[in-house]
């Protein structure tokens, strides 16, 4: 199992990193990425810590990934902060998208989608059939998810992804310890956005290889 879209106390999350990290262990996950909520203020911080727990990580049988989810940043920035977050050594970038639970700039899914250096757009509510299909083109992945809030769309973005063949993540946007989803859990949140057994499957086995593979 996998999910690359957790939170740790160095943004909102109330876990340290290595708790986490050993709870995903202990829910069956093997791998997964740590995507603190990131703006200009602390992503040096964020990708920098990350790192120095991947052999805990390790030792827990877990294949860490180094990330961060851009939050509320300007849309017209969202192209730069995503590359200086992999120069500075993220593995994997995801962009806090246009949630119908919070202001979140319009555009911002838009320029998620346009940018290189963004691998994941989670939660991005009511996205449009153009932004569907440039995230199909630009192999970024959509995320559904299981985020009190964010998933009352889920429905709509697996609908949208289907007609453009967009690749879709099964995620939990893990805050706390009841956030990790079990394997059942997955399956029930890939197949209540309407996902059909076979889609429901190649999301739910995906690896971060797969998702990075642009």
């Amino acid at each position: 199992m996998y999910d690359f879209h957790t939170h740790t106390t160095f943004s909102d999350g109330e876990l340290i990193p290595t708790e986490l990290v050993r709870r995903m262990a202990a829910a069956g996950y093997k791998e997964m990425a740590i995507t603190d909520h990131a703006d200009y203020s602390n992503i040096e911080n964020i990708i920098t810590s990350q790192k120095k727990i991947k052999k805990s990580a390790s030792l827990y049988g877990i294949k860490l990934y180094t990330g961060a989810e851009i939050t509320h940043v300007p849309p017209e920035e969202i192209d730069d902060i995503a590359k200086y977050a992999k120069t500075l050594g993220a593995e994997i970038v995801i962009v806090h998208g246009e949630t119908v639970s919070e202001p979140v700039a319009v555009g911002t899914n838009h320029a998620a989608v346009l940018s290189d250096y963004v691998d994941i757009l989670a939660h991005p509510g009511l996205i449009s059939d153009e932004d569907a299909k440039l995230a199909a083109k630009n192999g970024i992945y959509l995320e559904l998810t299981s985020r009190r809030g964010h998933n009352k769309t889920n429905g709509h973005v697996a609908s949208t992804a289907r007609r453009f063949n967009t690749g879709l993540v099964i995620q939990s946007d893990t805050h706390s310890p009841e956030d990790i989803m079990s394997e059942n859990m997955r399956y029930l949140v890939a197949r209540g956005a309407g996902l059909t057994e076979d889609e429901a499957k190649k999301s739910l086995n995906l690896t971060a290889d797969e998702i990075l593979r642009k």
